[in-house]
């Protein structure tokens, strides 16, 4: 009998270097059966909105999250059904019309700001990470991604930053860092923290006979 997939979740700030960390873990299985499911794809459609509403939304509050379908995805993927993953338009604010079709794989790395803050996601995860990187750091990343990849000015990256980010960040995302089986200083710059997550991983892997 084919083992249940092995399911990683990674939070984190925004800027704290999930990214780097999720790409590392990937790397390092590159060749086996592994994918990742990125958060950020399930933003609720809000296409019943008019568009002035839309642009009201709080993207790092845990209700913008579809989280139901999420979890109803990564249930199919637990079972080797494949899924079609959604695709967020960030220019009208709502979910696209295409979607992504997700084969299952032996791995999944499930990835994104508030994915410890759901208890059912949680119960779904083998290992829970938190990259925990100092905020004056994640402002600054956050501010070049920003302004280098949207266009955004610096005023308007510091506003969000000090109305919207900062206080989510402290009410929702650091919160769930208690859940978290590793907690990664400094996200992808850690090197030693990394290897050993990933030695972690690859036991459990083992142990499940996956690798």
């Amino acid at each position: 009998m084919k083992q249940k997939p092995v399911v990683i979740g990674v939070a984190g700030g925004s800027g704290s270097g999930k990214t780097s960390v999720t790409k590392s873990i990937y790397d390092f299985f590159k060749g086996h059966s592994i994918m990742m499911i990125e958060q950020d794809y399930y933003y609720k459609d809000q296409s019943d909105l008019p568009f002035e509403e839309r642009l009201k939304t709080n993207y790092d509050h845990p209700l913008a999250f579809d989280n139901d379908l999420l979890i109803q995805h990564i249930e199919s993927l637990l079972t080797y059904q494949p899924v079609e993953k959604p695709v967020y338009d960030y220019a009208r604010h709502t979910r696209s019309a295409e979607t992504i079709r997700m084969e299952p794989k032996d791995v999944i790395i499930l990835e994104g700001i508030l994915v410890l803050e759901d208890e059912r996601l949680r119960d779904l995860m083998d290992i829970k990470l938190f990259v925990d990187t100092d905020a004056d750091l994640r402002i600054i990343r956050r501010m070049i991604r920003d302004i280098k990849d949207r266009g955004r000015t610096i005023e308007s990256v510091i506003d969000q930053y000090i109305n919207v980010v900062r206080p989510m960040h402290n009410q929702f995302i650091e919160p769930t860092k208690r859940y978290a089986d590793i907690i990664i200083p400094e996200g992808g710059q850690n090197h030693v923290a990394i290897d050993l997550m990933v030695t972690k991983i690859q036991t459990i892997l083992e142990q499940k006979a996956i690798l």
